[in-house]
Order: C-alpha cells, then structure tokens, then sequence
C-alpha cells in the first residue's frame, strides 16, 4: 500500500509530467527519424533510378541519331555518283544500282525519281528495275524539292506494301537544281533502324521503350500493332507525353524526366530526325525491396523506443527536480529586471553547473551589449563620414548602409536593411551573374572587384563598381564587406576612346586597325567563316574635289560617300575607311556572286552622289576590287594584296567599274 501511494502521489507531480512529456517526444522522434531516412531512401532510390532511365534514353537515342546519320552519309556518298550522264543511261544507271548490294541492303528498298516524281527506277529484294509509280504527291518528296537538302520523312503507309515507312531522301543537285530524288525506305515493323532498342526491351521485360516522332506518332514499339498510332494511347507513358506537350514538346538530346503516375518515365530526343526515344518502367518494381525494409525496421525501432523510454524514465526523474526554479530564472535572463547573479538554484551536479554557466552568461551578455552599442556607434560615424558608399550584408540581405551609398540610388536606409542584394542591380540576370563571380573570387581568397549597372530608386541607371573582402577570407557566409563607386563618368571616358581606336573620327567607319583584326578572325577561323569576300573601293576624280573646293568639300564628300557605302551593303558588312579617299568592304557569309552583286551595289550608290559646295556641285565615281577568301588564301597580306590588285585592274580598264581578283 505504501508503494502504491508513493507511485500515485509521483504522478501528480509536475517534474513527472515533464519526464513523460520528454519521453513522448523522445518516442515521436525515433519514430519519425526512422520513418523519415527510410522515405529518403525511396526517394534517392527513385531519383538514381531516374537518372540511370534518363541516361539510357539519351543513350539510345544517341545510337538512333548515328544510325541515321550513317545512313544519311550512305546516301550522300551514292548520290554523289549519279551524274545526269548516268541517270540519262538506263542500262548503266540499273548496273550501278545493281553493284551497291550492301548499301541497297540497308534499305527496305530504294528509289530514284525525276523532279517531277517519277520513279526512275526502284530496287528492293527483287533488285532493282523501271517502274511506272508517281511521288509526286508525296509530303517528303515536295520538301526535299523545296528546301534542297536531305530529309527524314514521318512515318508513312508504303502505297507498294502497304506497310509503314520512313523514308530517308537526298537531293541530286547541280548548278542549284535539283536533277533527281534518290530515296531509301525503311519499314517500322523490320525494326532495321530500331533493332538495337528491341533487343534491350527483350532483355528487360519490365521496361517499356518507345519511339515516336515530335508529333507523338509511334514509329517503334513491342507490340507491333501499335505502330502510327498515337503515344497518347499507350498508357504507361500517356501521362508523360502530356506534361512532355504541355512544356512545349521539346525534342532534347540531353533527355528529360517526366511524371507519370506509377511509372519512372524518361524521354530524349534523337538530333536529326527530331524523333523522341521514351522509357517507361514501374515505381512499384523499384520500391518492393525498401518497402519490405521499412517494416523491419520499423519493429526494430519499436522496440528500441520502448527500452529507450523506460530508461529515460527513470533517469529524469531523479534529475530533473530543481528545473522549475531554474526555467523560471533563464526566462528573466535577457530583461535586465533582476541582477546578474541572483535568483539562481543552489544545487550541485549538472543543473548547478548550468545554473553558474547562465549566470556568466547574464553578465557576460551586459558587457557585450554596451561594447556592442559603442562599436555600432563608432561604425555608424565612419559610415556617416565615408565619402564612398559602404554596405555590410550577411546571406545576401543588406545590415548595414552609409548615407552616401544611399544616397547613390535614391533610397532611404530603411528600404535596404533586410532587402536582398539584388535590389542594387539593374537586371536580373546581373545580380545571379554577379553573384557566382563574387563566390568564386572569394573562394579563392581574392576580394571582389566587378563593374556593374545599377538601379536608382526613380528608375535612373548609373554604372557601378563594386567592391567586396568576406569577414572570414575565402566564406561569405559570417558577411561581407562592400564599398561602391559611381564611375558612370570614367566609364563613358573610357568607352568614348575604346570607340576611337577602331574607327575614323570623319566618318564614323571603321578604322584600318578594326578592319586588320575583323580580316584576321576571319583567317583564322576558316573552315566554318567561309565564304566571305574583301572589297577595295578607290573613289575616281576625287582629288579635283580638294583643289577646286578645299579639303572642307573634300571631307563633306567622304562624309557622304561613307552614307552612300552603308546604304548600299547587308547590315552585317563592316564598312572601313582605311585612310585618304580608299574604303573598304568586309562581307562575312557572303558567295562570291553576292560579293559582286554588293559591290556593284555600291558603285551604283557612289555613282548617284552629287555634293553642293560654293555653288559647285561635285560628283565622283569608284574602282573596286573585289577578293574572295579561300582555303588556300595564305595570310592577310596576301588577300589585301589581291583586293589591291583588283582594284587597281578596274582603274586601268577604265574606272567605275568592278573587277574581281578571282
């Protein structure tokens, strides 16, 4: 009776309540511990093998890609040697085809078409022969004639076999015009094209991969019966290819990740035909193994809460008793209403410890509040005397501000502190830049220096340079220190003489310098800068206009035969004045016919200038020279050499014309 009366009476006591309130959350929080890590480990679980999916799908649609474009190369190479010779001789042309057994064998068959769509010949498993068939009317064939480049079909019924078709066609092209269609097939259900994603369905019977178009049209799939027909009706991936048309249908390479309900789906698109390879396996197929882990282990941590609750138990309620008096203490520790040192418990072990702890906390957190207020007071008066701006942040958001930095975009103090950084910056784009740049500067123990557009509070811009040390070297987490410049002056200085080292103060144009370096880039990067062409221009009877007008009507006239050039050439052409009365073309991407066009363009502009001076009304005429850039044009001298030489052949055959060094 005795014990019982005790254990009743301990159960009325507060410090027994904490204690089984303690255990409680002791056993709340194993439980969601355990609940949470296995949750996590579904959904790593599930994330790597999303990323291992999506890595499949690239890599299968990579395969697809190469197998196209071989086939394509295939093509080109055949096609290179049909001349129009040979396609007039039937009986040769059906012998050539008749010796391509391995190319032909690529193919369900192949065909060879006039412009107007008349099969020429076709070769399948018969071989090859004449046949009286018409494409004309067929989508593929029209496009190929119309763009002049090769092409893959969507899938097709074959009006011969009535199966479904892709068809590969390449264009036979001479002098820009096409003289003949030579065209491949290939049938979906043969999987020709598509055998190695068959073979991999076959050895993984749980994953579903598919292959369609960019319009969701089926081009392979396990269960033949559901070729041309559309994605939408499969239902694994029905869902994904909604999400994958409601983000606008992009056919990526690098692969996507889509959801859908119940399945780990993954999708990349095959560069080239724009086709999209899909792959579908179950969730439910992934999570059985982790599924049957949680169980265990939730009985495992069952029973270690049990044991750890009763050991809890009975330790707190030995230990906790003087934490009322204690609780009551700490809350009134930071109000400055009771002396530092008074009002604490008198008892020893762990909570007499705390206790003297919190007492040299108390008095500790006093001093630092009045060091505290007079550092701050002292930081304020250096912010407010500083004649730059100066800012602290911490975790992107501003602490602390000078008067001049707000004074720089317009603001008020109250409106930066707690605002993020990106308040300062004029774009958006510019503070996510600025804000990589700073990290790794900073990471690598350097301050930061950066030039940056900024934004006043009225909506003006002014250019910034900003400047920034972290408190701690090499983390930005403890704050950071800024200070910023106007430097909108300096800047449009510097611009302004940037501007006249490449250009001819008269004319606005170009500069030698800029057109030496323009030229050079183009050297350099050939290959992929062809074509392109130099233009010299050489104004005929211009030094009549400096005798009779002065150099006054000299430059005027410069001033308008620079107008004239510009107003007669592409956008993209560079215009430069050399130096005296010679100007200069430079055409990027331009074939030598429309280098000439161009130039012959101009000369009819400079020939229509007509300059009014004292009553005079001058006019002049031009010699150019054009130069095409070719694989084997040496060095720059050399191409100037030869627009100088052209130049100088339209001035002997009689001015005003053009002459081109090829």
């Amino acid at each position: 009776m005795l014990m019982l009366h005790r254990l009743t009476g301990g159960l009325r006591s507060l410090k027994l309540r904490i204690t089984l309130g303690a255990v409680a959350a002791q056993v709340l929080g194993l439980g969601l511990i355990t609940a949470v890590l296995v949750q996590r480990a579904e959904h790593d679980t599930l994330r790597d093998q999303t990323e291992r999916e999506q890595a499949e799908a690239v890599r299968s649609a990579a395969l697809l890609s190469r197998d196209v474009v071989d086939l394509q190369r295939s093509m080109g190479m055949v096609a290179a040697q049909l001349s129009p010779a040979l396609l007039r001789d039937r009986a040769a042309l059906l012998r050539f085809i008749e010796a391509q057994p391995v190319w032909r064998g690529q193919f369900s068959h192949v065909f060879l078409s006039s412009p107007e769509g008349q099969l020429l010949l076709l070769a399948d498993e018969q071989g090859p022969r004449s046949i009286d068939y018409s494409i004309a009317d067929r989508a593929y064939f029209r496009r190929t004639l119309a763009e002049g480049r090769a092409l893959v079909s969507e899938a097709v019924p074959g009006r011969l076999s009535g199966a479904a078709l892709i068809v590969l066609t390449q264009p036979l092209i001479k002098d820009g015009q096409v003289y003949a269609v030579l065209g491949g097939s290939l049938r979906l259900s043969d999987h020709s094209l598509l055998a190695h994603l068959v073979d991999a369905q076959e050895s993984d019977r749980q994953v579903l991969t598919v292959v369609s178009d960019a319009q969701g049209t089926v081009l392979a799939h396990p269960d033949a019966r559901r070729l041309m027909q559309p994605l939408q009706q499969e239902p694994r991936i029905a869902g994904a290819y909604a999400a994958w048309q409601a983000a606008g249908s992009p056919v990526e390479p690098s692969g996507l990740q889509l959801r859908q309900a119940g399945q780990v789906v993954s999708a990349a698109g095959v560069a080239g035909p724009d086709w999209m390879v899909w792959r579908a396996r179950p969730e439910q197929e992934l999570l059985a193994p982790l599924h049957a882990a949680r169980a265990e282990a939730m009985a495992w941590a069952g029973g270690l809460i049990l044991l750890l609750s009763g050991l809890t138990l009975l330790l707190l309620s030995r230990l906790l008793r003087p934490l009322e008096q204690l609780e009551e203490r700490a809350q009134t520790l930071f109000d400055g209403a009771q002396p530092a040192d008074q009002g604490w418990p008198t008892v020893g072990g762990e909570i007499g410890a705390l206790s003297q702890v919190l007492q040299r906390v108390g008095s500790e957190r006093l001093r630092l509040e009045a060091a505290n207020d007079e550092l701050l007071q002292r930081l304020r008066s250096v912010l407010a005397a500083s004649p730059i701006g100066i800012a602290f942040t911490r975790q992107q958001c501003f602490e602390l501000v000078s008067a001049e930095f707000c004074r720089l975009f317009g603001r008020e103090e109250a409106e930066f502190l707690g605002t993020d950084v990106a308040l300062m910056y004029a774009q958006a784009e510019d503070s996510n830049c600025a804000s990589m740049q700073i990290l790794e500067a900073f990471r690598l123990g350097l301050p930061y220096v950066g030039e940056w557009e900024m934004l006043r509070a009225d909506g003006s811009r002014f250019w910034g340079q900003l400047r920034g040390r972290p408190l701690a070297s090499g983390q930005a987490e403890p704050g950071t220190i800024w200070t910023l410049s106007d430097i909108s002056e300096a800047r449009r200085a510097r611009q302004e003489l940037e501007w006249k080292a490449d250009h001819d103060p008269l004319t606005g144009l170009a500069n030698r310098r800029q057109l030496e370096l323009r030229a050079s880039a183009l050297l350099n990067g050939r290959p992929e800068t062809l074509p392109a062409a130099l233009v010299f221009i050489d104004l005929d009877h211009f030094k009549p206009i400096n005798d009779r007008g002065g150099h006054a009507a000299g430059d005027a006239m410069l001033v308008a035969v620079a107008a004239a050039i510009k107003s007669a050439v592409r956008s993209t052409d560079l215009v430069a004045r050399p130096g005296g009365d010679e100007f200069a073309l430079l055409l990027e991407h331009c074939k030598p016919a429309t280098a000439l066009r161009i130039a012959e363009a101009v000369r009819g502009a400079l020939a229509a200038v007509e300059l009014s001076w004292d009553g005079q009304t001058y006019s002049i005429g031009s010699s150019l020279g054009v130069a095409h850039l070719g694989p084997d044009t040496p060095h720059l001298e050399a191409w100037f050499a030869q627009a100088d030489a052209a130049c100088y052949a339209a001035k002997s055959a009689g001015r005003n014309q053009v002459r081109s060094a090829a």
